[in-house]
């Protein structure tokens, strides 16, 4: 017997979450093959009188794949996929597997290469622009492992996370989007960091659901050469099946001038990957009231309450500060007390302290007024 949760989601999923009309194409892309949500997907899509396609990719079989791929089998593998992509309405992408590092071996160079070919033609160019999206992971026992907790325990905590009142959530960002669109400097302050930046003229997007499950963050794009100081991240984060931790960042007029981490020499290959992958593309805060510790998963860890954070690479069309790269990489810091601390100022206005925010317009967002 299915459990009941799995209907639930996949029934927010398509009513809520990307929102499907009758007779609309749907593409639903399973990494990791999850069966049971696949089929409630494909079920709740009939029923929105939909027209569903799977896609259905195992992580070990794309290890193989990249491994041994050419330009010529990527590109490729892009045009196919993106054949594809171009007659879909919308599309939720799921996200499992039971070995998170299952890529770590293949060679960065391959990485970069599927990254500027289907990443690039599929999902930035088409995709994220052109349909409605959504993108998820679903609950293992390597996730269980990585959040510390049992299989069952995670389980719950995954479904209360996923299956939030996101519309309450999307009301009461309205007052945060407002500070945002009328901000000019922003100050970060933290252990080993203090940045300065610009966020002028440049939107601020609330995310409530509709493009991420979990979701919870609002999010907004640096003026591309007003970054100026140093960042020392305070999680760990998985990129490219590589985890890096201890990562620090200086910038200067925008672009990361030296970088270090647990391994400096490959994180600076990821700079490398082109001009663009050495400016910030993102910075966003992070509301979600269940999520509170960090679980190498960047679908989780970036909604983390009381987090932001401030991402190298491509930026958003909706967000756009005139930056491209192939690399898009959200790396958190988080600024709740047990973490370190840590506040964000607007135009020189405390607005967020140590993870609460203690403007009046703001407090709706804490966690108790969330839940």
């Amino acid at each position: 017997m299915r459990d009941p949760r799995i209907q639930t989601l996949a029934k927010n999923l398509i009513n809520y979450s990307v929102n499907l009309q009758k007779g609309e194409n749907i593409l639903i892309e399973n990494f990791g093959i999850q069966k049971e949500l696949v089929k409630a997907l494909v079920e709740e899509a009939y029923a929105a009188g939909g027209n569903p396609q799977v896609l259905l990719k195992d992580h070990e079989i794309n290890r193989t794949l990249f491994t041994g791929a050419s330009n010529e089998q990527q590109q490729l593998q892009a045009q196919i996929e993106a054949f594809a992509m171009e007659k879909m309405d919308a599309y939720i992408g799921l996200r499992a597997g039971d070995n998170i590092t299952e890529l770590s071996d293949v060679p960065a160079e391959k990485m970069s290469l599927h990254s500027q070919t289907v990443g690039t033609t599929v999902h930035r160019h088409i995709r994220v622009p052109k349909t409605k999206w959504v993108v998820l992971r679903y609950p293992t026992a390597s996730m269980a492992q990585l959040a510390k907790m049992s299989t069952e325990a995670f389980e719950n905590f995954y479904f209360d996370v996923c299956n939030l009142d996101y519309s309450k959530m999307n009301e009461a960002m309205d007052a945060l989007v407002t500070r945002m669109n009328n901000t000019d400097q922003v100050r970060i302050t933290g252990e080993g960091t203090d940045l300065t930046f610009s966020i002028k003229d440049i939107p601020a997007i609330k995310c409530a659901g509709t493009m991420n499950i979990p979701d919870g963050e609002v999010y907004t794009s640096p003026v591309r050469d007003s970054v100026n100081g140093t960042i020392r991240y305070n999680t760990a984060s998985p990129y490219q099946g590589f985890t890096y931790e201890n990562i620090e960042l200086t910038f200067e007029n925008g672009k990361v001038v030296n970088a270090t981490a647990n391994d400096t020499e490959k994180i600076n290959q990821i700079f490398d990957t082109d001009e663009g992958a050495r400016f910030i593309g993102e910075f966003a805060i992070g509301v979600n009231p269940f999520i509170k510790h960090p679980m190498q998963d960047i679908l989780f860890d970036e909604k983390i309450d009381g987090s932001f954070h401030f991402t190298p690479g491509q930026a958003y069309d909706d967000a756009y500060n005139g930056n491209d790269s192939a690399i898009h990489w959200d790396i958190v810091y988080i600024q709740r007390q047990e973490y370190g601390g840590g506040n964000i100022y607007f135009d020189g206005e405390l607005i967020r302290e140590n993870g609460c925010f203690v403007t009046d317009d703001l407090k709706s967002l804490n966690p108790e007024n969330l839940k």
